[in-house]
């Protein structure tokens, strides 16, 4: 059953809830994945294997844990050459989008007669990708975390991926990773890989920083080990919110809607429009279309739009537009007569896609966007992955003695305002040694 809401009737705690989404609490795994991390941090691989043999392929050996050209040349044979062309046409559009994200290497501004500063921008040196296998495989998502480290210049680049129940990593995300030119792939995930990485093991590297979408067992390895390693930005359950007015077409915004409420149990995904027709036509045709999908994918739909998505009636667009602010979707589409003028009027977003002829699902793949988004409402203060997750700034500074003399008797003062006389004397004795009154 679909959820019919009107904003102006909701009680606080319904409110509340639909603003939550499906977000976890994770504090009760918090235990478990300590035990894991240390576990991992004491016996490196045997405890990386067992948990595999535990969790994900149960023959899982120590010689699997590393893909090898063997693995690579199988996943070729076993995707379809119409997959890997379309893995390709993703990939150059992904990176070109990418390319122009990065900044100058360096750049100085005069700020005023002989003082100059400026910034160097540098990668970091080693990086893991997690690229996540749960309920199907994604090869997108190795696309969208590998092309802008190699774009951005990482000198040591990973992948970490569970196995299949065959003990194999997934073909397509193989395939993947060799377009976008990495071939070190570790074969393992969950809390186990995160903690791998934070360490390192006799097989597995460790990394400054590891990054991609993950179960709560991974978000919670993340925050025990945030500190340790940077876990980059927070990705969980999808969501998504298709913003209309009366100008949209009801099977199109019906056919959006169910992109991420097909991801799992604990996705979301909202229509929110103050159009009665829209909001009445995409209840009507829903069920003609969930009724196509696979039974399982089914059910994940059902359980989002009957829990933390369905269809939101607003009373104008004004008010449409101020919920989807306070929401910060990952996803955002505007299906709006005039979409640019809407846009205008967003301020949180992981994304904003405009236009009938811009579904979420083009972003996801090839349109060249990056689809690793915040959720969970980060939205308001995080940015999609893109080449600045790979990359450092240092800021650079040079004072001339014109520049140095202009500065040196307010340093001096605001130093000892702040009580730090080392501070104010390597400035003061600095002028004694180069005679400057």
């Amino acid at each position: 059953m679909v959820q019919f809401l009107r904003l102006d009737e909701l009680s606080e705690g319904q409110l509340a809830a639909i603003m939550r989404r499906a977000e976890k609490d994770i504090s009760d795994l918090l235990p478990t994945a300590q035990g894991v991390i240390d576990r991992v941090r004491s016996e490196g691989d045997a405890a990386v294997l067992d948990y595999a043999r535990q969790f994900d392929a149960k023959d899982f050996q120590a010689d699997m844990l590393k893909a090898t050209p063997a693995d690579f040349a199988a996943a070729r044979e076993q995707v379809s050459a119409e997959v890997v062309a379309a893995i390709q046409l993703a990939h150059d559009n992904i990176r070109r989008f990418h390319e122009e994200q990065m900044p100058e290497q360096m750049w100085f501004t005069e700020v005023r007669p002989g003082i100059m500063a400026g910034e160097k921008i540098t990668p970091i040196t080693s990086a893991a990708l997690y690229v996540p296998r749960g309920k199907g495989a994604f090869p997108s998502v190795m696309l969208m975390l590998a092309i802008p480290a190699i774009v951005a210049g990482v000198e040591r680049l990973i992948v970490v991926t569970p196995p299949k129940p065959d003990g194999k990593p997934d073909a397509g995300s193989l395939v993947a990773a060799e377009i976008a030119g990495i071939d070190e792939v570790y074969v393992v995930g969950g809390m186990q890989a995160i903690a791998a990485v934070a360490f390192g093991t006799e097989t597995i590297p460790k990394v400054d920083k590891v990054i991609g979408p993950g179960s709560s067992y991974v978000t919670a390895a993340k925050r025990l080990l945030y500190g340790t390693i940077d876990v980059g930005l927070p990705a969980g359950p999808s969501e998504s919110i298709i913003l209309t007015d009366d100008s949209a077409d009801p099977r199109l915004a019906a056919l959006d809607l169910l992109v991420e409420a097909e991801h799992g149990p604990d996705s979301a995904a909202l229509l929110v429009t103050h159009s009665a027709r829209v909001a009445e036509g995409v209840r009507d045709v829903l069920p003609e279309y969930i009724a196509e999908l696979p039974e399982w994918r089914q059910a994940f739909i059902n359980t989002v739009l009957s829990n933390y998505g369905g269809i939101l009636l607003t009373d104008s667009l004004e008010q449409s537009i101020a919920f989807v602010n306070d929401y910060a979707p990952e996803h955002l589409e505007i299906i709006t007569e005039e979409p640019f003028v809407t846009l205008n009027r967003i301020k949180n977003a992981g994304e904003i896609l405009l236009g009938p002829m811009t579904p979420i699902p083009t972003a996801n793949y090839a349109l060249g966007l990056n689809a690793i988004l915040p959720t969970g409402g980060f939205a308001r203060t995080f940015s999609s992955v893109s080449v600045w997750d790979f990359l450092k700034r240092s800021g650079i500074g040079y004072l001339s003695r014109e520049g140095y003399e202009s500065l040196r008797r307010e340093v001096a003062l605001l130093a000892d305002y702040e009580g730090f006389p080392a501070h104010a004397m390597a400035v003061r004795k600095r002028d004694e040694i180069l005679g400057i009154e």
